[in-house]
């Protein structure tokens, strides 16, 4: 249990930024401005929690802080019809006493993000960082981009959001489904941040992987019938059933293949398995279902102490001939290599070595490193493995790295 003032003060601060910020910015139509004034809340929380004790109400007294922000910027630009209007809006809801309860507006500026008025490319990396607080750096990473274009990228959206006065709301008919990929990637890159846990016990990334499931789960409610948001629900919660299983007691790094099986949680994987189904019924096969359908189909070494290759392959196809992903070709290239050889792997692998997406891609290296291993291409291995430990910013996969490079004759 937390018990430092400080490290209290920080943790409830980061628990409500999606919160706070998408019930700052639908009141305001400006995320940028939203964001600079809880930048100064949580910036005030951590100078004055530690000193005078956590408020009874954490996420009131943000919001109160970052509206007087938010009032001070308003003063600055009166001379402006906008900033007038904005002032007296603010003006208003410091007048009430700061709500006890903040409406969860997060699902609905995810949708406004993913506005049509938004560039396709940035939709899913603006709801990460509006939504959920992630850096442009960790953006970046996820999205095989580099972190300075990528901020660039999210200073324009944040720009377009309030010259376009996008609507702070949740689409209603044809508008929806437009709008639904980039949410249904953003929810997913969240997660997959989230579920990383580089060290094992950061709790803040594992605290996303169960953002991202409720965000899922909310989804799920307000679009029952749609398969790929059942697919993606399957999907997070396949994965995280194996979360206990991915370290040892003592926090290294076990490959899916080496779980113990009986330690997956098997009230998530019904979970996922029945929500797979009810997609199967619509008849829409989409991206998320062929991926939790691939989780489903390791998932039959718990039934049959063997690993489905074949059926594993089949839908690695079908993900790849939908969506072109170099990332799901190395996937695939690991799923070959049990069904037709490491040769037949490697040479799916050689298409993608002069890929620039994949020069600072660490599981390209780790599994060409380990495909060459098997062939006994020894110095070429070496040479992998030592280029994907340099990439490797999860302590635990890299000492399963580096092992993997003693190893060898």
């Amino acid at each position: 249990m937390v018990s430092d003032p400080a490290e209290i003060a920080e943790t409830v601060a980061r628990g409500s930024y999606g919160r706070l910020l998408a019930f700052i910015a639908a009141r305001t139509g400006d995320v940028a401005a939203a964001e600079d004034a809880l930048s100064d809340a949580f910036a005030a929380a951590l100078a004055t929690w530690p000193a005078h004790g956590v408020p009874d109400n954490p996420r009131a007294w943000l919001l109160t802080v970052a509206r007087r922000k938010l009032i001070d910027i308003g003063r600055r630009g009166r001379t402006s019809v906008e900033a007038a209007a904005h002032l007296r809006l603010l003006a208003q809801e410091c007048a009430a006493e700061a709500p006890i309860a903040v409406p969860d507006d997060r699902l609905a500026l995810m949708f406004v993000c993913a506005h049509p008025a938004i560039d396709l490319a940035v939709r899913a990396p603006l709801m990460l960082q509006t939504v959920l607080g992630l850096d442009a750096a960790t953006i970046a990473s996820a999205f095989l981009t580099a972190p300075a274009a990528m901020g660039q990228r999210l200073v324009r959206a944040k720009t377009r959001i309030k010259l376009a006065a996008i609507p702070f709301r949740l689409p209603e008919g044809a508008d929806l489904p437009e709008r639904l990929g980039a949410v249904l990637d953003a929810i997913y890159a969240a997660f997959g941040a989230g579920w990383t846990d580089p060290n094992g016990t950061d709790v803040r990334r594992r605290d996303l992987a169960g953002e991202a499931i409720w965000l899922g789960r909310l989804l799920v409610s307000l679009l029952p019938e749609e398969p790929e948001a059942l697919g993606l629900l399957a999907l997070m919660l396949y994965a995280e059933a194996r979360r206990a299983a991915r370290r040892t007691a003592d926090g290294e790094y076990v490959p899916l293949d080496e779980q113990d099986v009986s330690t997956w949680d098997a009230g998530l994987i019904r979970q996922a398995e029945a929500l797979l189904v009810r997609a199967s019924r619509k008849g829409v096969v989409g991206r998320f279902q062929l991926e939790a359908a691939i989780q489903s189909a390791h998932g039959v070494r718990r039934q049959t102490g063997r690993t489905d290759w074949a059926a594993i392959v089949g839908l690695y196809d079908a993900l790849e001939a939908l969506t072109g992903s170099p990332v799901v070709a190395i996937n695939r290239a690991v799923a070959v290599a049990q069904t037709a050889g490491t040769g037949a792997a490697l040479v799916l692998l050689d298409q993608f070595a002069d890929d620039p997406r994949l020069s600072d891609y660490q599981p390209y290296w780790a599994a060409r490193a380990g495909l060459l291993a098997r062939t006994g291409a020894i110095e070429p291995a070496r040479a992998a493995y030592r280029r994907a430990i340099g990439m490797e910013a999860d302590p635990a996969v890299r000492r399963f790295l580096q092992r993997r490079l003693s190893a060898l004759p």
